[in-house]
């Protein structure tokens, strides 16, 4: 007994010994956390940093080729894509191209990227897997210069799906050509085309499709050009061939675009019209006044011809006639008209007054009146040798020169007078044509005005 009880003793001094050591820890416990500041608690671990599973290793990157094509030798791989279209950035006239910024997206299955999970989450990654799977090889066809935006990183995605589906989306700016006709400049509709295909991969290896139709092509709402109105956006697609490597698919981004025009009637019709109103004021301004009329002349051809050069400054040498050209050289022939109407005026004036000047120096030249006539026959009388009455007085010698025959003074007046009656006849019938050049420009007031007009409504009925 006494033994058991000294155990039982023993027992109790251990148990109480060991319950101060517990208080003691527990308060220096609460002492070290009240003076770090940090919980009692034990936070919980992060589940990623315990599995420690690349993406490499979950996708199986390395156990697959990946320079082969999604289901090698077998079918062709169908590949969806659709566009957001974020900004049409330029439309260049000179150059014949067109600048785009756009998502592009791809829509494919690859089974070698299947991977287990739980929840059916998609695993996002960012451009440095695309250098380790395999991506559609799709280029823009007819594409001058297009780049990948890499800021701050490069604008890539990838997403994958559990059961293989991947998702790859690049944002990227493209400059490409654009077949543009401007016969009808600037009164025309354009349609720009940008054009996706497979460089590597036939129609036998890739099939490319729109994902979703035309829904496949979605704009930005305000998407807007200074020049141009963007009336519509749509998609087609079709096979195109090559006689080295055969059939492709290709997608198209249709757009069509129409210019304003109210630019145009500010910057050139509406001074095109000015100048050769300018150039019928010279009708109004006296035929006499020839510097203000060749003046006014001159300047409006020259204000014309620096108004066409501009124009075509701006625009691609092309072989054929524009309507903004039809329109300005119409218009350069009307100044030029109005230059050469003043001359044929002021030529036949000159004519005029010489002619008038002529006229009376053969008219006072040429008159026969009774004086002239009488002074004739005096002279006539006295020169005749008298026999009856003048015997005393001695005759005057004839020359041998002198002629046989004495005209008639009167015989003369009466075949001279006729003669210049006609001819003054005719000359002022032809001055009677001569003096009215003031009615060219009577004429020219009318004709001008009115031509001008009849060309302006055949012009705008036809173009517009």
């Amino acid at each position: 007994m006494t033994v058991l009880f000294l155990k039982a003793a023993l027992l109790v001094l251990c148990a109480s010994a060991d319950g101060g050591n517990m208080k003691h820890s527990l308060r220096r416990t609460n002492l070290q956390s009240h003076k770090h500041g940090t919980p009692l608690f034990k936070k919980m671990l992060d589940e990623t940093k315990t599995h420690a599973v690349k993406s490499e290793h979950l996708l199986s990157v390395e156990d697959h080729d990946f320079t082969m094509r999604p289901a090698f030798a077998g079918p062709a791989v169908p590949v969806g894509v659709d566009v957001q279209v974020e900004s049409l950035d330029s439309i260049s006239e000179v150059d014949m191209d067109f600048t785009m910024t756009l998502y592009l997206r791809h829509y494919w299955k690859d089974e070698r990227l299947s991977f287990p999970s739980k929840h059916n989450k998609s695993m996002t990654f960012d451009g440095r897997l695309v250098k380790k799977i395999w991506v559609p090889d799709v280029f823009f066809v007819h594409s001058k210069r297009s780049f990948i935006h890499d800021t701050t990183t490069e604008n890539i995605m990838i997403r994958v799906y559990p059961d293989g589906h991947v998702l790859y989306s690049l944002r990227v700016t493209v400059t490409s050509a654009c077949n543009m006709d401007f016969s009808r400049f600037p009164l025309d509709t354009q349609t720009c085309t940008l054009e996706l295909e497979s460089y590597a991969y036939t129609d036998e290896d890739l099939m490319l499709y729109w994902k979703s139709g035309d829904e496949s092509l979605s704009t930005d709402d305000k998407i807007s050009l200074s020049q141009f109105l963007i009336q519509k956006f749509h998609t087609t697609s079709r096979l195109a061939f090559y006689s080295s490597t055969g059939w492709y698919n290709r997608l198209y981004i249709n757009f069509t675009l129409r210019r304003h025009i109210f630019f145009f009637l500010l910057q050139t019709y509406f001074p095109a019209t000015l100048m050769v109103m300018l150039s019928w004021v010279s009708f109004w301004i006296d035929r006499r006044a020839v510097p203000a009329r060749v003046s006014l002349g001159i300047t409006t051809v020259l204000t014309m011809s620096t108004i066409i050069t501009g124009v075509n400054a701006s625009m691609p040498r092309v072989s054929y006639i524009k309507a903004v050209d039809i329109y300005l050289w119409v218009s350069f022939v009307f100044v030029f008209l109005s230059v050469l109407e003043y001359a044929a005026v002021n030529y036949l004036t000159t004519v005029h007054d010489g002619t008038d000047r002529k006229l009376r120096q053969k008219t006072l030249s040429g008159t026969c009146d009774i004086s002239s006539m009488r002074t004739m026959m005096l002279d006539e009388a006295y020169g005749r040798p008298d026999s009856n009455g003048l015997a005393g007085y001695t005759q005057a010698p004839v020359s041998s020169e002198e002629p046989a025959e004495k005209l008639d003074p009167m015989a003369v007046c009466l075949s001279i007078g006729p003669e210049v009656k006609g001819a003054k006849k005719r000359t002022l019938r032809g001055l009677r044509i001569i003096q009215n050049t003031h009615a060219i420009d009577a004429y020219s007031r009318m004709i001008f005005p009115g031509a001008f007009i009849f060309f302006n409504l055949i012009y705008w009925s036809i173009y517009l």
